[in-house]
C-alpha cells in the first residue's frame, strides 16, 4: 500500500474503500468487512448514505485495531453551521461506533460553510477530529476557506476521472498542500469508460483491467482513490494496483481523453445548489 501524508503528519492510505449507494444496511456491512479482509484501511463513508452504522459494524466484526484503520465521513448539507456541526459529529461517531474519526470533511461547499468549520476546528482541537477537510470545493472557495481560518483543509474530494482530470485544479491544491481525492474514479462507466480502447490497450500490456489502469494512473498523479464494489472479487483486483507502473507515453496518451467536462453536474450551477438544499435524509 502507498501512503500520503497529510497536513497533521497522518498517514493516509493511497487506496481505500468507498461505500456511495450501498443502502442496505446488510449488504454494506459485508462489503465493508470484505474489503477489511482483503487488505483495505481507508474507509470512506458520509452521513448522508445513511450506511455510517453498517460500516461500524463491519469495522467492530473485523477485529482491525483501531490504529490500523483510516475511516472518513462527511457532514451534510441540512447539518451545515456552528451547533448542528457539532450535533452530526456526535451523530456519525456513535453509528460508527468510534470515539475519533481520521478525517471529517463538508460534503458540497453549500450553506454554512464558515459556521460548520469552526465546529470542525473546535473537535480538531479536542482530537475528536484527526484531519478535517472539503469535498467539491473549486479552488476558490478552497482559498477562501484556508485564508480565513486557523486550520486549513488537509484534503479535497472532486471528481477526477479519465474524462474530467482536473489538471489545474489538482496541480493548484498540490500546491497548497491539500491532498487531492476523487470520487467517480470511473465516471460511473459513462462515456464507455470501460471500453474505452487506449485504456483497454494499455491494461492488455500489463496483464491489467481498465479498472486497474485507471486506478493506477491516479496514483501516479499523487491522488488518493476509493473505488466501491460489493464484489470480493472485483475489491481484491482493485487493490492489486502496486505491481506495475505506467510509463509517459501511457500517461500522455490518457491524458489525450480528457473533455475538460463534467461526466455530472458543476457544483456552480445555481439549479444544482438549489436541488441540494431540498435534499434531507433521516440523520
Amino acid at each position: 500500500m502507498n501512503f500520503v501524508t497529510l497536513k497533521s503528519g497522518a498517514l493516509m492510505p493511497q487506496l481505500g474503500f468507498g461505500v456511495y449507494q450501498i443502502q442496505d444496511a446488510l449488504e454494506c456491512e459485508e462489503a465493508v468487512y470484505a474489503a477489511l479482509q482483503a487488505g483495505y484501511r481507508l474507509i470512506d463513508t458520509a452521513a448522508a448514505y445513511q450506511n455510517e452504522e453498517a460500516v461500524g459494524k463491519a469495522i467492530i466484526r473485523s477485529g482491525i485495531p483501531r490504529d490500523e484503520l483510516f475511516i472518513t465521513t462527511k457532514v451534510w448539507v441540512q447539518d451545515m453551521g456552528y451547533s448542528q456541526t457539532l450535533k452530526a459529529i456526535d451523530r456519525s461517531l456513535t453509528r460508527l461506533g468510534l470515539d475519533y474519526l481520521d478525517l471529517y470533511l463538508i460534503h458540497q461547499p453549500y450553506s454554512d460553510v464558515f459556521g460548520s468549520w469552526r465546529a470542525m476546528e473546535e473537535k480538531h482541537d479536542g482530537g475528536i477530529l484527526r484531519n478535517i477537510g472539503v469535498s467539491n470545493f473549486t479552488p476558490d472557495r478552497l482559498t477562501d476557506l484556508t485564508v480565513f481560518s486557523h486550520v486549513a483543509p488537509a484534503l479535497n474530494q472532486i471528481e477526477i476521472n479519465p474524462f474530467y482530470q482536473q489538471h489545474d485544479n489538482v496541480a493548484f491544491m498540490q500546491a497548497n498542500g491539500v491532498q487531492p481525492q476523487s470520487w467517480a474514479s470511473f465516471a460511473e462507466g459513462r462515456n464507455n469508460l470501460f471500453q474505452t480502447p487506449v485504456l483497454q490497450t494499455i491494461g492488455g500490456k500489463y496483464g491489467k483491467s481498465v479498472v486497474q489502469v485507471v486506478l493506477r494512473w491516479l496514483i501516479q498523479r499523487g491522488i488518493v482513490v476509493i473505488p466501491k464494489s460489493v464484489s470480493p472479487e472485483r475489491m481484491a483486483q482493485n487493490i492489486d494496483v502496486f505491481n506495475f507502473e505506467l510509463n509517459e507515453e501511457e500517461l500522455s496518451l490518457i491524458a489525450g481523453l480528457d473533455t475538460g467536462v463534467s461526466c455530472f453536474h458543476s457544483h456552480t450551477d445555481p439549479e444544482r445548489i438549489k436541488n441540494i438544499a431540498g435534499l434531507h435524509f433521516d440523520i
